[in-house]
Formats: structure tokens, sequence, C-alpha cells
């Protein structure tokens, strides 16, 4: 296995308990910014445990901690979790001190819920006279190889807090592409956070106590569930598969994969702004499948249109599915081929998709699909000339079509405890 890319603090440091905010902290937390991060984990992580105990298991099979601090935030390059939930938040204050008090204390918050520790004093035993610190649906359970990732939108840098002149160049408006039926209120933010875990009660729990934390500085603009992860970052592991049955991310960039991390996806100093360094670029996606219309399309032209065969996912023409595709033997408009990297520059993403199901359209048709999570180290040469090339002639549009879609520049990780995220921007 390749070296870890991520400084940890070690996982006796990581198990610690951080000072838990006072019972009359709870009554200052009236809202909160967001944020979040923690050290990348690979294929395997380090199990916490009451008693300090370490030991080391696969990634998929542990209920264990992920660890918290790092030079990465977690839930980019680590396994893969099973179930997401993804919020995004527009920020109701316009007082920039109350902005970083926020982002502090939901640091303080969310490096006790991936910890698997209550927030503050917990669910119960407190004041009688006062909301409990944590809203205890998550009492109980183990944490669930919990992360939480923060990002801000580019509505952030609008000049409300300063911020206007550290703005990323890389942070672009993205463009419309073709066949986009975008629906605004699925779509951008002030700020993001992905909560990704084992257990959906897990991520529930962590979205909806950052939500409660902050009401009255922030409020939630949209929200996505996802379930059955499409893409996997660890390479050893069966290849999930999507709504239309097909394994996907294949190719992915491996957690492991140091040099590739490095290449795509981690920004580099030289890249700038400074306090971008060791963050990453985040594009989220809400595609909605039209599986009805794709359930009545033959075996032979699914399997055309995606450019692998729907059993062992084999690229047309090859044996394994991970065989190198020959693109020539595809039909110029298969997805596979299309998506490439040699199609692309050499451009990759590190794919982090969920399926999701969201009731019916009022039609009798599922709201289902894919939510497309890619972060990068530059967007305009990652996730644009990819999405160029699949909008213009990927036979596949039939069938899906993008209706929400948001951007996010994702800082790096909190490197300790007396850290906080978003901490170099704001300093």
């Amino acid at each position: 296995m390749a070296e870890d890319t991520t400084d940890r603090t070690g996982p006796a440091q990581a198990a610690a308990t951080p000072a838990a905010p006072s019972r009359r902290a709870l009554l200052g937390w009236g809202g909160a910014g967001l944020a979040f991060g923690a050290a990348a984990a690979g294929g395997t992580v380090a199990a916490v445990t009451g008693g300090g105990e370490d030991r080391t298991v696969p990634a998929a099979m542990s209920g264990a901690a992920v660890p918290f601090h790092g030079t990465h935030q977690a839930g980019i390059a680590t396994a893969v979790q099973d179930r997401l939930h993804f919020a995004s938040f527009d920020v109701k204050t316009e007082d920039r001190a109350e902005l970083v008090r926020l982002l502090k204390d939901w640091t303080r918050a969310a490096e006790r819920m991936t910890a698997g520790q209550a927030v503050g004093d917990g669910a119960y035993g407190g004041l009688a006279e006062a909301p409990p610190d944590d809203t205890g649906e998550a009492l109980g359970l183990k944490p669930s190889r919990l992360t939480l990732t923060i990002g801000f939108g580019p509505a952030l840098f609008d000049g409300r807090f300063g911020l206007k002149e550290h703005r990323p160049a890389a942070l672009v408006e993205l463009p419309r592409f073709k066949g986009d039926n975008l629906d605004p209120a699925r779509s951008g933010g002030d700020l993001c956070v992905q909560a990704c875990a084992d257990d959906p009660q897990v991520a529930v729990h962590a979205i909806r106590n950052l939500a409660r934390i902050g009401f009255g500085k922030v409020a939630v603009r949209w929200s996505q569930l996802g379930f059955g992860k499409t893409s996997s970052t660890t390479p050893e592991e069966q290849t999930p598969r999507n709504m239309m049955g097909f394994k996907d991310g294949t190719r992915n960039i491996s957690g492991t994969d140091s040099a590739a991390l490095d290449r795509h996806v981690w920004v580099s100093r030289k890249d700038g702004p400074a306090w971008m360094a060791d963050g990453s670029y985040l594009v989220a996606r809400r595609i909605r499948m039209n599986i009805e219309t794709w359930d009545r399309t033959s075996l032979q032209e699914q399997e055309d249109i995606f450019g692998r065969d729907k059993g062992e996912g084999a690229p047309v023409g090859r044996a394994k599915e991970r065989d190198e595709p020959f693109l020539p033997a595809m039909l110029p408009t298969a997805h596979v081929r299309l998506a490439h990297p040699d199609t692309n520059g050499g451009a990759r993403l590190l794919r982090r998709g969920y399926s999701f199901t969201d009731g019916t359209d009022g039609l009798g048709r599922l709201d289902a699909g894919l939510f497309f999570l890619a972060y990068q180290r530059d967007v305009e040469a990652g996730f644009v000339p990819v999405q160029r090339s699949l909008a213009a002639s990927d036979d596949l549009n039939e069938y899906i079509q993008h209706v929400g879609s948001a951007l996010f520049a994702i800082p790096p990780g909190v490197r300790d405890e007396d850290d906080w995220w978003g901490r170099a921007l704001f300093s």
C-alpha cells in the first residue's frame, strides 16, 4: 500500500477528548457557520476505543473513528463510507466576528461527533431549563467512520465579510453546460458540509446538530441524502454499481496514491492562494436518471452507451473490469470513452458520488439518480473539460439530466486542537 499522504497527530491524541463547550457556552451558540476536517484515511483506519486501545482494521468492517486532525480534511481521500448527508447553507449574519465564532464552535462540535462523542454536555443530565447540547439520536451508536468536510462557496466572497480579495482564482462560476436544467433551489450556497458515515443516523445526526448550533446565523439552503456509494477510493474493494446497474468509478483515484492525489486533487502552495494550500475544490451535481426509460432499453444498447459490459464491468473488447480501456473499440459516443483522461487532456477527478431516491416526480416516476461529488486541484482543468465532453455527445444524456449544481473551495484540514475550520482564510 502506498504511503498515506496525511500528517496525523497519532491515534492516542486523536482519541483525546477536546475541551467541551460549557453549559453557558451553549446559550451563546445561537448560530454557527460550518466547517469540518480531518486527516485523510486510506483502506484502514485506527479504531478509537473508550479505553484508548488502538488497532488497525479494514475500513469497511469498522465502526471506528476516522482521525480528525491532519493536513487534509477527511472525507476526500478517506475510504468511501456507505451513507451521505450533504447540506448547503446560506449565511444569514453579516457580522464577520459572528461567522468566525460559529466556525470555531462547529469545529469543536465536529471534533466530538467524529470521535463518537456527544456535543457539549450531551443530550441529557444538564440544566432542565435549557435545551440539551446534543439532539441525542446518535446515543449508543459507534462513530461509524463519520467524516465531516467543509467547503466555501463563491458567494461567501461577495464582500460581506472582507473576503473578496481572498477569493481563489480557481473558484470560478461553472459554465452552463448543454442539457443543464438546474433548479436554483438545489444549487449553490455560501457553505457546504459533507457528512459521510456507515450508519445513516450518524450522518444525519451530524448535520442536524451543526444546523441547530448555527440557528440564526446560517440556514439550510438545500440538502441531499445518499446511499450506495457509486465510487470507491479503495481499488482493492469491489467497485460499486450505480442506479443503472453499471459499475462506476472503476478508474477512480486511490486514496493511497499520493502521487496522483498531489497531481490532481490537492492544491499546492504555488497554486495559491496561501490559505488553500493542501485543500481541494469540490463540484457537486444532482443528476436525475430517467430510470423507467433506461429499464426498457436493451442490454446491448446499455452496454454500448457505457462502453462496458454489465456483468464484469470490463471495457469493450477487454476481459476484466480493471483492464486498460481500448477507446477505439468503443462507440465515439460511449460514456467511458468521453470521460477518459485521454479524451480530456489528462484530466482526472477523485469521485465520491452516491445514489439517491427522493420519492416521485408527481408523474408516477421515481425521483432517483446520482449525487455526483468530485474533488480536484483545478476545476477548469478537471471537471469543466470532462463535463463539456460528456454534455456534447454522450449517449447517456438521453437518460439523465443535471438538475442541481454547486462549487466549493475545500480548505485544508484542522492541524491541531488550537486550529479551526477556515482559520487561514479569516486570519
